[in-house]
């Protein structure tokens, strides 16, 4: 008996308001970063499979489609941080009746804003992509992989949406067992759609959806069965407001984070267009190491936020102070790392994406640049983490708009424009990610004075029932 225990709380949902800090938040975050790596791995696969069997063009118009597909995954995604911080909370407070109405509320979000967010990118794939001056050369191939992905956009909601209540309970574990299995689903489909049915980047598109339903389903199915911890079932899906507006009102400013990101990403793709296809395929590529270099740093500070919101809803407010030095400590020394071996294997994570030497030469150029930047990153990520825990999700939001539209898309147009010369008629490419890295950096310096403002603590407090529910 005591065995079966033992397992069960290691694949079952995790209480963080108990034990040395360190180990908890460890013991949530390296599946956290596993689960990470595999979602980069999952994603990286088209890029690979597109660029070898079909070629740089196609790796292009992937690369083209990502920002839109982005930008309309933001409003799906602040659902699902409100989401998690909501499930955390009342997870750590053990109200049961409030966990399972609020976790019955998400899933009613989540299908109204996933069929929203399917409807408006099929209809918007192809005029976005003529808005953002996409060659002529890659316009049909990114317009079929958008309209493909955003079609089958279900799937990929409701894994995302299950795997951040999972996380919310403190179960990283089976979100990154699922992921596993959906990835090698992924990975097989792939090769079986582009290599051999010559189905070109609409086959990447397919294999990626059809992969992300399966994991949809078995996150479902494992709420379900988590009896222990809470209900699921259909009478619990009808919307209360009080449970949906708190969600809304918490994530939102995340989903604009989100959106902001998404569209400055738009903005500058449009700036990266204008260099040519060359520089299109060595920014997709960059983005895909990038992505693996950025796991760390995204990993603890969602670990942050379900550790702080579930000590929040506990009343232990002394650990939630004492989270920044530990988790600081963790994301600091695992990114320093990561870095480090980027910054030798650059050359070789750029070739298995293209064999073209222009497109490698660059990529390995951009990634040294923005080598330094990424422990910058890791600071703002602990800290947002722990602001949005507290439910103050306004304060990440605001410096995200300040770094962000302020800061980068002006600088990258702004280099642009003074490196123009007749070798270079665009501008030199480092523009695009010598603003990214001033980005960065401010951001990590805004995050630390916010973080010591401390206003954020004003929100250590769960918000009590309606008044129906006491």
């Amino acid at each position: 008996m005591e065995k079966k225990r033992g397992l069960k709380a290691f694949f079952g949902a995790q209480d963080m308001t108990v034990g040395n800090p360190t180990t908890v938040l460890l013991k949530f975050s390296l599946p956290l970063l596993l689960g990470n790596f595999v979602q980069q791995l999952y994603n990286t696969v088209d890029a690979i499979v597109v660029g070898y069997y079909i070629g740089d063009n196609a790796l292009a118009a992937v690369g083209a489609a990502n920002p839109i597909l982005n930008l309309l995954l933001s409003l799906f995604m602040g659902v699902a941080t409100g989401a998690g911080i909501v499930v955390a909370q009342y997870f750590g407070a053990k109200d049961r009746k409030m966990l399972s109405a609020s976790v019955g509320n998400i899933l009613f979000l989540t299908i109204v804003t996933s069929v929203f967010v399917s409807v408006v990118g099929v209809v918007a794939a192809h005029p976005f992509l003529v808005l953002l001056q996409t060659p002529d050369s890659i316009l049909s191939d990114a317009s079929a992989y958008l309209v493909i992905f955003m079609a089958g956009f279900l799937g990929c909601a409701f894994y995302n949406m299950g795997s951040g209540i999972l996380r919310g309970l403190g179960d990283s574990v089976m979100p990154l067992i699922y992921l596993i299995v959906c990835c090698g689903v992924n990975i097989v489909l792939d090769i079986a759609f582009v290599a051999g049915f010559k189905m070109g980047v609409a086959g990447a598109s397919l294999a990626t959806v059809i992969a992300q339903m399966i994991s949809a389903v078995l996150c479902m199915v494992r709420l379900a069965r988590m009896r222990d911890v809470l209900d699921v079932n259909l009478r619990l899906l009808r919307p209360e407001k009080h449970l949906c507006w708190r969600v809304i009102r918490i994530g939102m400013p995340a989903g604009l984070t989100q959106a902001v990101f998404s569209c400055a990403a738009l903005v500058v793709q449009s700036l990266t267009n204008t260099f040519g296809e060359a520089v299109i395929a060595a920014n997709t590529v960059i983005m895909r190491v990038d992505g693996f270099a950025m796991m760390p740093n995204f990993s603890f500070g969602n670990a942050m936020t379900t550790y702080v919101g579930q000590n929040i809803g506990a009343g232990e407010h002394k650990r939630v102070h004492e989270s920044a030095r530990y988790g600081l400590m963790i994301a600091l020394i695992t990114c320093g790392i990561l870095v480090f071996c980027l910054l030798f294997l650059g050359e070789y994570l750029m070739r298995a994406f293209t064999s073209t030497e222009v497109v490698i030469d660059l990529g390995v150029r951009m990634l040294r640049l923005l080598a330094v930047g990424y422990m910058a990153v890791a600071v703002t990520q602990v800290l947002s983490g722990i602001m949005r825990g507290a439910g103050d999700t306004v304060t990440p939001m605001v410096i995200s708009i300040v770094t962000t539209v302020i800061v980068r898309v002006p600088v990258a147009y702004l280099l642009a424009a003074l490196t123009k010369s007749e070798a270079s008629p665009a501008g030199a490419p480092e523009s695009l990610f010598i603003s990214m890295l001033v980005s960065w950096v401010l951001g990590a310096v805004l995050s630390a004075i916010f973080y010591a403002r401390g206003k954020w603590k004003t929100k250590f407090r769960l918000e009590e029932k309606p008044a129906s529910e006491t």
